[in-house]
Protein backbone atom coordinates (compact mmCIF):
# COMPACT_ATOMS: atom_id res chain seq x y z
CA UNK A 1 0.00 0.00 0.00
CA UNK A 2 1.34 3.35 -1.06
CA UNK A 3 0.91 6.34 1.34
CA UNK A 4 -0.73 9.34 0.28
CA UNK A 5 -0.01 12.73 1.36
CA UNK A 6 -1.22 16.46 0.98
CA UNK A 7 0.91 17.92 -1.42
CA UNK A 8 1.19 21.24 -0.38
CA UNK A 9 2.36 19.98 3.50
CA UNK A 10 3.94 16.68 2.68
CA UNK A 11 1.50 15.21 5.78
CA UNK A 12 0.85 11.49 4.97
CA UNK A 13 -3.03 11.37 5.16
CA UNK A 14 -3.43 7.56 5.46
CA UNK A 15 -3.06 7.84 8.96
CA UNK A 16 -4.19 9.81 11.74
CA UNK A 17 -2.48 13.34 11.37
CA UNK A 18 -1.37 14.63 15.28
CA UNK A 19 -1.80 18.49 14.82
CA UNK A 20 0.46 20.91 16.81
CA UNK A 21 -2.03 23.69 17.02
CA UNK A 22 -4.70 25.80 15.72
CA UNK A 23 -2.90 26.73 12.30
CA UNK A 24 -2.10 23.26 11.65
CA UNK A 25 -5.47 22.04 11.39
CA UNK A 26 -6.69 24.99 9.81
CA UNK A 27 -4.21 24.26 6.96
CA UNK A 28 -5.42 20.53 6.78
CA UNK A 29 -9.22 21.93 6.54
CA UNK A 30 -8.53 24.16 3.79
CA UNK A 31 -6.32 21.28 2.07
CA UNK A 32 -8.56 18.58 2.04
CA UNK A 33 -12.71 18.19 1.27
CA UNK A 34 -13.29 16.18 4.21
CA UNK A 35 -11.71 16.44 7.52
CA UNK A 36 -12.42 14.58 10.70
CA UNK A 37 -11.04 16.41 13.89
CA UNK A 38 -10.71 13.69 16.75
CA UNK A 39 -10.52 16.10 19.90
CA UNK A 40 -9.58 12.99 22.76
CA UNK A 41 -7.46 12.97 25.87
CA UNK A 42 -4.37 10.09 26.53
CA UNK A 43 -6.45 9.12 29.73
CA UNK A 44 -9.89 9.33 28.27
CA UNK A 45 -11.06 5.41 28.00
CA UNK A 46 -13.78 6.03 25.17
CA UNK A 47 -10.79 7.74 23.32
CA UNK A 48 -8.71 4.73 23.26
CA UNK A 49 -11.30 2.41 22.16
CA UNK A 50 -12.24 5.01 19.49
CA UNK A 51 -8.74 5.34 18.04
CA UNK A 52 -8.51 1.91 16.02
CA UNK A 53 -11.90 3.29 14.23
CA UNK A 54 -10.69 6.35 13.33
CA UNK A 55 -7.74 4.33 11.96
CA UNK A 56 -9.42 2.76 9.14
CA UNK A 57 -11.58 5.87 9.23
CA UNK A 58 -7.98 7.46 7.51
CA UNK A 59 -6.44 4.83 5.81
CA UNK A 60 -9.76 3.41 4.28
CA UNK A 61 -12.01 6.79 2.63
CA UNK A 62 -10.76 10.11 1.86
CA UNK A 63 -11.39 12.05 4.71
CA UNK A 64 -8.21 13.36 6.63
CA UNK A 65 -8.16 12.40 10.59
CA UNK A 66 -6.94 15.21 12.46
CA UNK A 67 -5.94 14.17 16.28
CA UNK A 68 -5.94 17.00 19.11
CA UNK A 69 -4.81 16.11 22.30
CA UNK A 70 -7.67 18.47 24.37
CA UNK A 71 -4.82 18.29 27.38
CA UNK A 72 -2.22 20.04 24.93
CA UNK A 73 -3.99 22.15 22.65
CA UNK A 74 -6.95 23.12 25.38
CA UNK A 75 -7.36 27.21 23.60
CA UNK A 76 -8.26 25.08 20.38
CA UNK A 77 -10.66 22.50 21.86
CA UNK A 78 -12.31 25.43 23.52
CA UNK A 79 -12.32 27.50 20.21
CA UNK A 80 -14.32 24.28 18.64
CA UNK A 81 -16.78 23.83 21.89
CA UNK A 82 -15.33 20.44 22.99
CA UNK A 83 -16.81 20.04 26.43
CA UNK A 84 -16.48 16.14 26.75
CA UNK A 85 -13.95 13.49 24.87
CA UNK A 86 -13.89 11.97 22.60
CA UNK A 87 -15.74 15.03 20.41
CA UNK A 88 -15.45 14.35 16.62
CA UNK A 89 -15.77 17.17 14.64
CA UNK A 90 -16.66 16.81 10.83
CA UNK A 91 -14.98 20.02 8.25
CA UNK A 92 -16.30 19.40 4.97
CA UNK A 93 -15.50 22.60 2.20
CA UNK A 94 -13.41 24.38 4.54
CA UNK A 95 -16.33 24.69 6.89
CA UNK A 96 -17.43 23.14 10.36
CA UNK A 97 -20.65 20.45 9.19
CA UNK A 98 -21.03 18.45 11.85
CA UNK A 99 -20.18 16.78 15.38
CA UNK A 100 -20.81 13.96 16.95
CA UNK A 101 -19.42 13.32 20.75
CA UNK A 102 -18.69 9.84 22.56
CA UNK A 103 -17.89 6.52 20.75
CA UNK A 104 -20.69 6.09 17.82
CA UNK A 105 -20.74 2.95 15.81
CA UNK A 106 -18.26 2.79 13.09
CA UNK A 107 -21.26 2.19 10.65
CA UNK A 108 -22.02 5.21 11.74
CA UNK A 109 -18.86 7.47 11.38
CA UNK A 110 -18.26 6.13 8.25
CA UNK A 111 -21.80 7.38 7.02
CA UNK A 112 -21.23 10.55 8.30
CA UNK A 113 -18.18 11.00 6.46
CA UNK A 114 -19.35 9.66 3.56
CA UNK A 115 -22.20 12.30 3.68
CA UNK A 116 -19.61 14.91 2.75
CA UNK A 117 -17.43 13.12 0.41
CA UNK A 118 -17.91 13.83 -3.06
Amino acid sequence: MTTETAPETGVATDAPVHVGGADELDDLVAEHDVVVADFYADWCGPCRALEPMVERLAAETDAVVAKVDVDVHQRLATEYGVRGVPTLVVFAGGEQADRTVGVPAESTLRSLVEEYTV
